[in-house]
């Protein structure tokens, strides 16, 4: 019979919390008697197993105890209550450094862990070049890891652990402080460690890197396991609860009567209306919010929308403000998530402060690593109405609609208000990567883009 790698039964993790620090010790003098504690379980219950060779994905809001849970099986944590088997000797990248002397190189950080994961000094000599070409560290490996930067340190660290063939890996969040390129480069690491029977489990808050790596996802809520299953099916419960969003019920039904809601009352339900008329009359109409429901004062409502990015990058001479954004998807206004192929309307409200001439509107779509998918402007696409604007004080609406052909994951939608002079551009006001968008996770294709390719296959006599 195949043993499972990790198997975990009614696991639970109790934690008493004092008020006061000396209530800590009279707890010694009164014993059972009088409890000057209260309980906090930060797990409760949990139960599953993880197949040996599998790779598994742990999603959860923050406090969830999700880091808890990966400390007891890695050994670090004693369970209260339940148990935990674990099959095979075990990697742990844990928390950003974990293990290491600050004051030792990164040598011998190297041969330290090394050791603590079973290896004797012969076989990390063996090992000792691949490690280092995997952290691409350079020459730092041998200067003092307190002097490394905290993405240095975890790519030395994931490298001591993923190099040493483990046979079970446990990844709590580490490689989200790596660049776009190591990170491709440990996701290639851990096809190889899974191709070769080792047992993954990965802690991750990129949906999309729990759909496309693992076989199977838990989902923790509040120190509980509420559900297990599918990766796509628990990444979109997650994106529920992160959202505050409970599972939709009767898809396109309203409340009453029974009938199929139509574009247009779904539209008007949410806040919003049809440009143009229905698909009945002159064509498909497209859904996009009411202009009303937009701000032009210089209060910046923009930074209070939900899908806000306070990371953004900001700058322009302020001859023109960007003040307010709208967004739909489905009639929803401010979706947390869009699904591939929707179409998606965003209104961004301009108003211009000092005269222009012939202004220029733009939006950009990246990936979280700055990659451009699409970028266009009024200039690009001939739009005459941006002509004649520019009044001081004119307050304008600039409408994108598009079709979300993205592959799932996180975008970031950049806008900008500029003019021409000469060959020279002038910003006015540019919002760089203001606007975070999720995609949801999609099973049908991979990559950024979906095609929608017809795929055809005939036998030839």
């Amino acid at each position: 019979m195949n043993q499972p790698a990790i198997q975990v039964r009614d696991l639970g993790k109790c934690y008493n919390i004092y008020e006061r620090p000396r209530d800590r010790l009279l707890q010694m003098f009164y014993r059972s008697r009088r409890q000057l504690y209260r309980q906090f379980w930060a797990l409760k219950n949990v139960s599953f197993e993880v197949p040996r060779g599998e790779t598994i994905g742990i999603v959860g809001r923050n406090g969830s105890g999700k880091s808890t849970l990966l400390q007891t099986i890695a050994g670090t944590l004693s369970p209260t209550t339940g148990s935990v088997e674990v099959n095979g000797r075990v990697a742990a990248l844990l928390e950003l450094g974990s293990g290491f002397n600050p004051e030792f190189t990164g040598r011998e950080n190297v041969f330290l862990n090394g050791a603590l994961l079973g290896l004797s000094q012969a076989e990390i000599e063996d090992r000792f070049d691949s490690i280092v070409a995997f952290a691409d560290i350079g020459q730092f490996v041998e200067q003092p890891v307190k002097t490394y930067s905290s993405g240095m340190m975890v790519r030395l660290a994931f490298a001591v652990q993923a190099q040493t063939d483990p046979e079970i890996l446990i990844v709590d969040e580490a490689l989200a402080v790596g660049d776009a390129r190591f990170q491709a480069k440990c996701f290639d690491r851990l096809k190889q460690l899974k191709n070769n029977g080792t047992s993954i489990l990965l802690v991750s808050h990129a949906s999309e890197q729990i759909v496309t790596h693992c076989s199977q996802a838990l989902l923790m809520e509040q120190g509980e396991l509420i559900m297990s299953g599918k990766p796509r099916d628990v990444v979109n419960r997650y994106l529920d609860l992160l959202f505050g969003r409970t599972p939709s019920h009767a898809k396109g039904l309203p409340e009453g009567d029974g009938r199929a809601e139509s574009e247009v009352e779904k539209a008007e339900r949410h806040g919003v209306e049809s440009l143009g008329r229905s698909e009945e009359h002159a064509g498909a109409s497209p859904v996009v919010p009411l202009a009303k429901d937009l701000e032009f004062d210089s209060g910046d409502k923009f930074s209070t929308r939900a899908g806000y990015n306070q990371y953004e990058y900001r700058w322009g001479d302020g001859s023109a403000m960007i003040s307010d954004f709208r967004l739909v998807s489905n009639a929803e206004p401010y979706p947390p998530s869009i699904s591939s192929g929707e179409t998606v309307a965003l209104m961004i409200a301009i108003r211009f402060l000092k005269p222009l001439v012939r202004p220029i509107l733009g939006v950009t779509i990246k990936t979280k690593e700055g990659v451009t998918v699409y970028g266009t402007n009024s200039e690009l696409m001939d739009c005459v109405e941006t002509r004649d604007m520019g009044e001081t004080d004119q307050k304008v609406v600039m409408t994108v609609q598009f079709k979300c052909n993205l592959g799932p994951g996180d975008y970031f939608v950049s806008l900008g208000i500029a003019t021409r002079e000469g060959n020279e551009i002038v910003p006015h006001d540019r919002r760089y990567d203001a606007i975070h968008i999720v995609v949801s996770p999609e099973s049908s294709f991979f990559g950024l883009a979906n095609m929608n390719a017809a795929l055809r296959v005939e036998k030839i006599q």
